[in-house]
């Protein structure tokens, strides 16, 4: 068997759906309580795959509670279903307004894609993939994963891009393989309302926010 290791940038992810969503006019909402072991699924062939790991990158913006509040929900029912959640941080930052000539204070995220490659190196390294399926469009990340080919050339590193957005030419250029989630392996790809572990405690309940159309 082909052994599998997916890496999710996850704000890449999310914003892709969130334009979805904001398309839609909130219609398509419920398509961000996606689980990622069903939709990295999509994209293996049960019959020489095996996914090994499945690791999530990502980070509370802690100043949005309410939005806080649901990315704890979702990080805990991605834990549930086997997906390692990889979180880093956000960095207040003054920006520059060229447009209106001001300073003001926002907020960058750090850390994420910075994970991302450690991890994808290290794995590497340790030998536990075959494949490296890494779902971003950040070029940033173009760096290691021309690494892990020079290094590793028997190992594979396939670009799934999120979906409704342009790929990454630099990582378009880099992969061994490609592919693009579409709305459609969105909808398949679907938590359950309800989340309980092995021994059939309760999780969590899905946000009310992230409700399908009735």
């Amino acid at each position: 068997m082909i052994r599998v290791a997916c890496y999710i940038d996850g704000f890449n992810l999310y914003h892709a759906i969130d334009d979805i969503s904001r398309a839609s006019r909130g219609a398509d909402n419920y398509l961000k309580w996606v689980d990622l072991q069903k939709l990295m699924q999509v994209f293996t062939d049960p019959k020489a795959h095996t996914i090994t790991s499945i690791k999530y990158f990502s980070a509370y913006a802690d100043w949005l509670p309410d939005q806080v509040a649901r990315h704890r929900l979702y990080v805990a029912a991605l834990r549930v279903n086997g997906v390692e959640p990889i979180l880093g941080r956000f960095k207040e930052k003054e920006i520059y307004c060229k447009r209106c000539k001001a300073h003001f204070w926002g907020h960058e995220e750090k850390e994420s894609d910075v994970n991302l490659a450690t991890h994808l190196m290290n794995d590497a390294h340790m030998d536990t993939f075959d494949q490296a399926f890494v779902v971003s469009r950040d070029s940033d990340l173009s760096c290691p994963i021309r690494m892990v080919r020079d290094n590793f050339p028997k190992k594979k590193v396939k670009i799934i891009a999120p979906p409704n957005r342009r790929h990454s030419k630099e990582l378009w250029a880099l992969a061994s393989m490609r592919a693009t989630i579409s709305d459609e392996h969105l909808e398949i790809s679907l938590l359950p309302q309800t989340i309980v572990d092995g021994s059939g405690r309760k999780i969590c309940d899905r946000p009310p926010e992230y409700d399908p159309p009735a």
